[in-house]
């Protein structure tokens, strides 16, 4: 007992230490995992209360039930269908696969679940937990340890879940505490057989958590060690079934025993207390059949539960054995115990003991199979039980005996002697293959891995985009994976813009892994397209041999190459290119898709080399045969080498080049181009072909008429830059998507007609619009020039097509029905080939009727012996015919491919032909339709002829009531009464009627009646506008009259309308001059005789209105092409455009010109308004400044130049201002140019550039063209020169007008080492050295540099001039230029030497240079920091790049704040070397700690500077008074020494000094820092690293302020001196050591300090992730990131900060980004957060006042005031306004005006007395 207690602490409070991972606190679980109900478990404790009478009561009232309800329902015993699985519902199953996150679980009757690795136990949860926390926790056992195949588990069903398909997915858990829900410590008997999981393993044994509150169950090692089976120790979360040996304390204590035989034997009885509510799956129990149904048995057990068998459980060889009252043992299934439903099994394999359950069919896995069966029984309620071939049994689902949506008809299905099936499943827990009938899933091409082959082309469903790749469906079994690499040719790096859920796309197989299941896809065009040899094995890659493959790696030697099957091979350096390439990886990405060619291949080895060389010279060697020239457009005969699925490959003669004709470009007509591919036969000579696109693979050749048409004509875009919109081009249907279609012109050009652009009718479904190859008429409607891209409308209202399109495209495509008529014939020599092709349609025949039925007639003739001749009912209405009977019919149709001919009997057709009339209309009626091409017969004239079925081109039929069929009726137009094409029958033209629209008189009169090209006609003036007139015409239509054709050119006044002289309501004779398109109202000047304008373009020119003159229509192009740029021309006003500020003019009915703004106006003043200038239809003057056809440009200028010459004057836009260059400029006509600042102005101002602005006009003078920009000049003195002032600044033009010692003024140009530049004009400048620049001693030109930025006006005096090299050497010191010196004296520098004093100084400075030669080689920028009096205390040293760096948070004092301090703005990082170490803190390094300074010559330079002066002016011989004064300086020295070496505070000079001192305070972090320094001034870095690593160890450790700071000292150094390594090791170190955030926080402004902005950003990127709760790294990264100028990247951190943050620091943490982005970012930027901010927290006066602050500094007065009257309207306390109201005051009275102070004083009596006696308190 004492070792139980000891494994058993009593009341499981007392644990041991060693156990406090492991043991677990059930009610804690990780969220990630499904935590338990807590209800759940008050429900266990109550049913733990008096339990044993509740059981009882329960037991009998179940016992009851239990018996009526299963009676009830057992009528028909049924397998357990999915849909009344419930949650809660328990079950036996039996482990199918097990993956490391899921096991697969086969179910009773077929069913699957899935077992998911949360579910396992609550222990190993809190194990996964603890590694998904903490990376180093102890080895966990994966699923795959822990089930294996096979194993049968009681499982429970947690959720059903609905799968992405619709179907239902049942999630099982095992978890003791579910599985055993229903029992308690208190039903706990021996001999009960339980589930558990192992929840800890002991010494001597396991915790198994058998999911009972308060009972803890101990199974001991030696049990389970005993036993064979399991060698293995068991592990944390493992399943075990096991016995209870042993129940102790009530239930508390629970001894289990593993033994398999033990626990297969072990039978339930009843006085194990087992119910309904508790009873398990796989207990064993006796049963006694009660019933015997041909379903199933229905059974009782455990004295009188029912449970029922179902006929797939029922053990077969005893089947015929079973009769009521039989014993039998069962093993328990499912329970659900809702319904009280217990389903049991008699089999063999579940019920006796030892034998195991095959997860997997005995012999090969079958799943997938095709095979043939016959039906044994079935099943109504459940399914059918099939015998397979091999008299393997097979059960079928009742839902897999038909299609989804089909009713069910079992008794059909039995019926049929033999079935095809597909074996779907193998379930372990019947033993048994399911398999299914439907047809849809037998006939599916891929159904298993085995399906496929590498090197298929395969579609599929996308299904999903992971970050590696794409999935996509096959089929619903089989999923592959398109490797990310593999989703295009390039690698794209946004996969989801192209694909989308549920996207087919087309795939290739790269690999399959059948064991696996692993599928591999690609989706690289070159890849799927291919059409090389295919490496599928190393057998495959014979040398010599070519195919696609794709790089997988790039290396120095080459790459290397993969196929299929992992067939991969190198390319080695050599064979790349032909070219050397030394880096393969500039050349070549993975996944690139290349042809390699195979050198050597040893497939045993597995071994390949390629060559990308020989497969590219291979395919030049094949190009450079004879090469043909064949251009686009040419018309050409080929002769068919070979027929493929969708095209001809044929042989260009006579040079034998060969070329693609696709079958959808043998004819504009669909349905003809099956048949001309059916006819031509390889051999054959196709001529009229034209090339349609030419590219480095192929040619492609097309046979379409219309587009051939176009070609010819030129209707046609060459290249993407000649489409313009509005243009109008023949193509053809490439793809039809969802949204559009993509139309192909020639020369490879696709443009997309979008849903809404395809026709006026709405689309539902877009399949039915267009055909794949179809012809079609598109017009331009958008262009998107950077992509390339165009829009393209295909509606016929947009287009206009020339009417004898029609037509023509019907003969064609007649003809082309014929040419295939007598091919055939040519081929076929049968007799009845031969007459076939001599029918025609309208020819009489006599005829024998054959039969006679509802559908039609059959007939037969003598001549037409094997031909079938048929007369539809239509064709045989209202004539009686008997078998036998002769007549005389008419042919409608002959179909030689059928050997068919279509005839009617009517006598309205059969009777005698009247003539008909060119140009009447008949009602036709369509007899016959035969795909594109319909027969009508017209009126009663018994004529017969062929029209299309569709009228137009792009035309679309939606519905069944738009197209035709034989019985409509039609109106028709005869163009030609007999026309020869159509073997004598009528040329015909009809239109569909439009819908529902009125059509107006005038056009009733003119319905097919338009006007031709040349016509007189007479009409009366409509309307007047400023560009056209309307005319209406005699017969009612309407016409215009283009502004330029009312009068005579010649005659046309400037500022002329010209189309006021016509009167409205006058009669006017006008000649038609071409026509304009019924929407866009283009005009069309086309002069075919048969082409007639329904609104006709029309002139009212006396000239062109004699009939006797012929004149030929003009094109626009042809027009454009008559113009010659300078030419001036007589134009009309047509528009003005707002946007872009032009104008558009007119010159002809289809000549539109642009004059943009600069050639529209002279004078900047008209530039607002410059439509005021000009009214629409004014006649104007222009110059042709550009003009050309393709691409179309017309540019015309008003200003009287038409190009920019040297010296004129002419308006230019500044478009950007450069301080470097001055500013830009744009010109009229497309030029540009530039103004030097030195050319702004005759008198140089200080800042050139202000008042200039973006888009500002200027008057400019052109002074010369270089490079194709202009320079400029704006100076008053070039553009009016007779308007002579003086010239202050007068140009140089040249080196030679300068003279030395002359003054001149220039502006800085930039400020070097070598000195100050000076720019004096535009193109010469002048440099004034260092020491010609200023009095002052300046050792660095940045001082400078801080002084003279660029642009500042200076006065300089020419010192020489050197004009071979163009030198010019200039002096800036007072002395010559009579100017202040441009060094202020405020900043304390010390004058320069000269003469007699600087040669001393250089002897003294040669003595000095041994000692202090270390000093300079060190720090070569000796003056960079300028002393300057400290005003705040904010200017601490932060800026200046310093090597150790102490932080001490103390005040400063007085004393302090008035020391000169280095000016941090002064100093840049880059400074010339590094400058040493600085102690930035407390207290001021100039006081006594001289020796840290950086050691720089300058301050060395500068006393003696100081001394030398002094002395220089005094005789050599020393008086007696000054040897007095000598004596008391020294003796003042002596004292001084003395009092130093008694004064702690100052400095010591050596080591001894320092170690002494350091005895005393060794905590002082100042001195060891001091110590530092004294070695970094003798570059002793070992040294002071030494000092810094003693310090550390010395200071105390309760002084962490003060080891931080020589932490923080010892970064500084190492980031200084030391190498990346060594920092981040000392980093690593102070982490362990100090507080961490304060140690990131200094190495980021270290990193900052030193310019290291990568490294500071990195590791600022680690800060806000491990401090996201610290505010102040938040404020600090976002500091860092607005000093760096990253504004969009603050605001970024400014929301993930807030997001991190607790919401009650939002509102601080905006109002300090506000501050920062005040102090370095955007003014405005800050601005605005201050304004949200304060909008939403209007009472915070804290943040008011800051705010205040802010602005008073940064905004404009404006906004200040407008900020103080906001404030004092606040509603908040008075005591607040009163502050605010002084604030206001205070500040008026510093920046205001007195009056402004008084309207303050007024608005403060006003608030007073608005408050009243509360203010005055």
């Amino acid at each position: 007992m004492a070792s139980l207690e000891e494994d058993f602490p009593r009341g499981g409070t007392a644990k041991k230490p060693t156990e406090s991972k492991i043991v677990v606190q059930r009610t804690e679980v990780d969220n990630l995992f499904q935590p338990n109900e807590p209800a759940e478990t008050k429900k266990r404790k109550g049913a733990a209360k008096g339990d044993g009478k509740k059981v009882k009561k329960q037991k009998t009232g179940n016992e009851k039930e239990a018996g009526l309800t299963l009676n009830a329902a057992a009528k028909v015993v049924e397998i357990l269908h999915i849909k009344n699985v419930r949650e809660g519902m328990l079950m036996l199953g039996c482990v199918k696969e097990v993956t490391d996150f899921e096991v697969t679980v086969g179910l009773p009757s077929g069913l699957q679940g899935f077992l998911s690795i949360k579910n396992i136990s609550d222990s190993y949860t809190k194990l996964l937990s603890e590694q998904l926390d903490s990376a180093d926790t102890e080895e966990i056992f994966s699923l795959p340890h822990l089930f294996c195949p096979g194993m049968m588990i009681r499982c429970v069903v947690a959720k059903l879940d609905i799968a992405k398909g619709g179907s239902l997915s049942i999630q099982l858990s095992v978890n003791p505490k579910l599985v055993n829900k229903a029992l308690t410590s208190r039903t706990l008997k021996p001999g009960m057989v339980l589930s558990g999981c192992v929840e800890s393993v002991e010494d001597h044994g396991y915790i198994v958590d058998i999911g009972i509150n308060g009972s803890k169950a101990f199974l001991p090692k030696k049990a389970v060690k005993d036993k064979s089976n399991n060698p293995e120790e068991l592990k944390v979360g493992q399943y075990v079934t096991s016995q209870v040996e042993e129940v102790k304390n009530d239930g508390r204590v629970v001894r289990l025993s593993f033994s398999p035989q033990a626990i297969a034997q072990a039978c339930a009885d009843s006085e194990q207390g087992w119910n309904l509510t508790n009873l398990l799956p796989g207990l064993l129990v006796k049963a006694t059949i009660k019933k015997v149904t041909k379903y199933g048995l229905i059974v009782h057990f455990l004295s009188s539960f029912v449970g029922q068998v179902d006929f797939l459980h029922i053990e077969p060889e005893q089947a015929s054995s079973y009769t009521e009252g039989t014993e039998v043992q069962a093993c328990v299934l499912y329970v659900e115990v809702s319904t009280r439903l217990v389903g049991l099994s008699l089999r063999s394999y579940l019920v006796q003991p030892g034998t195991r359950v095959d997860s997997a069919p005995a012999g090969a896995d079958r799943i997938g199979e095709v095979v043939t069966c016959k039906m044994i029984s079935m099943h109504h309620m459940s399914g059918a039980v099939l015998e397979l071939s091999d008299k393997t049994l097979a059960f079928a689902h009742k839902n897999h005996l038909k299609e989804s949506y089909q009713p069910a008809n079992e008794n059909r299905v039995l019926a049929i002697p033999a079935h095809t099936c597909r074996i779907i499943n193998f379930s372990p827990m019947e033993q048994i293959y399911f398999v299914t009938l439907r047809k849809s899933v037998v006939e599916k091409p891929f159904y298993r891995y085995h399906d496929l082959q590498a090197g298929q082309v395969v579609e599929g469903t996308v299904s999903v985009l992971l970050n590696h790749g794409m999935m996509v469906h096959l089929s619903d079994n089989v999923k592959g994976l398109v490797p990310r690499t593999h989703l295009s040719d390039i690698v794209l790096k946004n996969p989801e813009k192209k694909y989308t859920e549920g996207m087919k796309v087309k795939c290739r197989v790269l690999s399959v892994d059948v064991e696996n299941k692993k599928l591999y896809l690609t989706r690289k065009k070159a890849m799927v397209e291919s059409t090389l040899p295919l490496f599928l094995s190393f057998a495959d890659a014979r040398p010599g041999r070519v195919s696609h493959g794709y790089i997988v790696c790039v290396k120095d030697f080459g790459c290397i190459v993969r196929f299929y099957n992992n067939v991969k091979g190198l390319v080695p350096l050599n064979e790349l290119s032909s070219e050397p390439i030394l880096s393969p990886e500039e050349y070549f990405y993975v996944g690139q898709v290349l042809k390699a060619k195979v050198l050597q291949c040893d497939p045993e080895r597995s071994k390949m080399v390629l060559s990308f060389k020989a497969a590219v010279e291979g395919e030049t060697e094949g190009a450079a045969n004879p090469q043909f020239n064949c251009e686009v457009g040419m018309r050409l005969e080929a002769k068919v080498l070979k027929k493929s699925a969708n095209g001809l490959e044929v042989a260009i003669l006579p040079d034998d080049v060969r070329a693609i004709l696709p079958t959808m470009h043998l004819s504009d007509h669909i349905s003809n181009c099956p048949l001309l591919w059916e006819a031509l036969k390889e051999g054959d000579i196709i001529s009229n072909l034209i090339c349609l696109n030419k590219n480095k693979q192929n040619i492609t050749l097309t046979k379409k008429p219309t587009v051939r048409w176009s070609l010819e004509e030129g209707v046609v875009a060459k290249d993407f830059s000649e489409i313009t919109v509005g243009m109008q081009l023949i193509g053809w249907v490439k793809n039809i998507m969802s949204y559009g279609v993509f139309v192909e012109f020639p020369y490879g050009l696709v443009g997309l007609a979008p849903k809404s652009a395809m026709t006026d009718k709405f689309i539902s479904d877009m399949s039915a619009t267009f055909q794949l190859g179809q012809t079609v008429i598109a017009k331009v409607t958008n262009l998107d020039e950077e992509k390339r891209r165009f829009l393209i409308t295909l509606m016929i209202s947009e287009i206009m097509s020339p009417e004898g399109d029609a037509q023509t495209r019907l003969i064609n495509g007649l003809q082309e029905r014929k040419a295939v008529s007598e091919m055939l014939a040519l081929r076929d020599d049968s007799d009845l080939c031969q007459q076939l092709i001599t029918l025609s349609i309208g020819q009489k025949l006599k005829l024998t009727v054959d039969t006679v039925s509802d559908s039609g007639t059959t007939l037969k003739s003598d001549d037409l012996v094997g031909a079938t001749v048929l007369a539809s009912k239509h064709h045989i209405m209202g004539v009686n015919l008997t078998s036998g009977q002769k007549v005389t019919a008419v042919i409608l149709h002959v179909d030689i491919l059928s050997a068919c001919v279509h005839v009617s009997i009517l006598s309205k057709l059969v009777g005698r032909k009247k003539s008909v009339t060119e140009g009447s209309k008949y009602t036709a009626i369509v007899q016959y339709v035969d795909k594109d091409f319909a027969v009508i017969s017209l009126d009663d004239t018994a004529q017969m002829t062929v029209i299309q079925t569709r009228c137009h081109l792009n035309e679309i039929l939606l519905n069944e009531s738009e197209t035709l069929k034989a019985g409509i009726s039609l109106t028709v137009r005869v163009i030609e009464p007999s026309c020869e094409e159509l073997q004598g029958l009528p040329l015909v033209s009809w239109e569909r009627d439009a819908p529902k629209r009125q059509r107006t008189t005038s056009e009733n009169q003119t319905s097919f009646k338009g006007h031709c090209f040349g016509d007189l006609v007479q009409g009366k003036v409509r309307t007047v506008k400023p560009t056209s007139i309307q005319v209406t015409l005699d017969d009612g239509s309407t016409g215009s009259v283009h502004v330029s054709e009312v009068v005579e050119l010649g005659d046309v006044r400037r500022g002329s309308f010209p189309t006021s002289s016509v009167k409205v309501g006058s009669v006017v004779t006008a000649r038609v001059i071409g026509g304009r398109e019924a929407s866009s109202h283009r005009f069309l000047p086309f002069s075919h005789p048969r082409f007639t304008y329904t609104i006709p373009e029309l002139t009212l020119i006396p000239s062109k209105l004699d009939a006797s003159v012929e004149f030929k229509a003009v094109t626009g192009k042809e027009k454009l092409n008559s113009y010659k740029v300078g030419e001036e021309i007589t134009c009309f006003v047509s528009k003005f455009n707002p946007d872009r500020k032009s104008l558009e003019v007119t010159t002809d009915p289809c000549v539109t010109g642009t004059v943009d703004l600069l050639a529209m106006i002279t004078d900047p003043k008209d530039a607002s308004h410059p439509e005021k200038l000009y009214k629409l239809g004014q006649a104007v003057h222009a110059k042709v400044v550009e003009v050309s056809s393709k691409p179309h440009r017309f540019v015309l200028s008003l200003t009287g130049i038409h190009k920019l010459e040297k010296g004129s004057v002419v308006l230019g836009m500044v478009t950007s201002i450069h301080p470097h260059s001055g500013l830009l400029v744009k010109l009229p006509f497309g030029s540009t140019g530039t103004v030097a600042v030195t050319d702004l102005t005759d008198a140089y101002r200080p800042n050139p550039l202000e008042g200039y602005s973006k888009d500002q006009l200027l008057r400019c003078v052109l002074l010369e063209n270089e490079n194709g920009k202009w320079q400029l000049s704006l100076r008053p003195s070039r553009l009016n020169p007779q308007q002579t002032k003086a010239v202050k600044d007068p140009e140089v033009l040249s080196i030679d007008t300068l003279k030395v010692g002359q003054t001149i003024r220039g502006y800085v140009k930039s400020v070097g080492e070598q000195g100050v530049f000076v720019r004096l004009s535009r193109t010469i400048t002048g440099r004034a050295q260092l020491q010609q620049s200023t009095k002052y001693f300046v050792s660095n030109h940045k001082v400078l540099s801080e002084h003279l930025p660029l642009n500042t006006l200076l006065t300089t005096t020419i010192l020489s001039i050197d004009k071979e090299e163009e030198f010019i050497n200039l002096s800036l010191l007072p002395e010559d230029t009579g100017k202040p010196d441009i060094l202020p004296e405020s900043l304390g520098l010390t004058l320069r030497l000269i003469g007699e004093e600087k040669k001393k100084y250089d002897t003294k400075k040669k003595k000095k240079r041994t000692l202090s030669e270390h000093d300079e080689k060190q720090d070569p920028g000796p003056e960079t920091q300028v002393p300057k009096k400290k005003k705040t205390k904010k200017a601490k040293t932060d800026d200046n790049d310093s090597g150790v760096e102490v932080y001490f948070r103390e005040e400063e004092d007085k004393e302090d704040e008035e020391e000169a301090k280095p000016d941090p703005a002064k100093v840049t990082p880059s400074s010339a070397g590094p400058s040493r170490l600085q102690v930035a803190a407390g207290f001021c390094w100039d006081v006594g700690l001289s020796s840290l300074k950086p050691a720089s010559a300058a301050q060395a330079g500068d006393s003696s500077d100081g001394e030398d002066e002094d002395t220089s002016n005094k005789p050599q011989k020393k008086s007696r008074h000054e040897l007095e004064q000598e004596k008391k300086a020294a003796e003042k020295a002596l004292t001084q020494r003395e009092a130093e070496l008694m004064d702690p505070n100052l400095c010591p000079q050596d080591a001894a000094a320092f170690e002494r001192l350091l005895l005393g305070s060794p905590n002082s972090s100042l001195l060891w820092l001091q110590y530092m320094a004294h070695h970094l001034q003798a570059t002793q870095i070992e040294q002071a690293r030494a000092v810094a690593e003693r310090a550390l160890k010395t200071i105390s450790f309760r002084e962490e302020q003060e080891k931080l700071n020589v932490w923080v000292a010892l970064l500084n150094l190492e980031n200084m001196y030391g190498t990346e390594e060594s920092l981040k090791k000392v980093f690593e170190r102070a982490l362990q050591f100090c507080e961490p955030m304060p140690v990131y926080q200094h190495l980021a402004d270290i990193y900052a300090k030193s310019s290291k902005t990568k490294e500071a950003e990195g590791l600022y990127k680690s800060m806000v992730k491990r401090f996201r709760q610290n505010k102040a790294v938040w404020l600090s990264y976002g500091t860092f990131l607005l000093q760096q100028g990253q504004s969009d990247a603050a605001n970024a951190v400014l929301q993930r900060a807030l997001k991190s943050l607790p919401a009650k620091e939002s509102v601080d943490v905006i109002a300090k980004f506000a501050q920062l982005e005040f102090r370095y970012g955007d003014v405005e930027k800050g601005r605005t957060m201050f304004d949200k901010v304060l909008t939403s927290y209007p009472k915070r006066t804290d943040l008011w006042s800051v705010f205040i602050d802010l602005m008073v500094k940064h905004g404009s007065q404006k906004e200040v005031r407008a900020l103080f009257d906001q404030v004092i309207h606040l509603s908040v306390s008075v005591k607040k306004i009163k502050f605010f109201f002084k604030r206001y005051l205070e500040y008026e009275k510093k920046h205001g005006s007195p009056q402004s102070v008084q309207a303050v004083k007024e608005k403060a009596m006003e608030f007073v007395e608005a408050k009243g006696s509360e203010a005055l308190k």
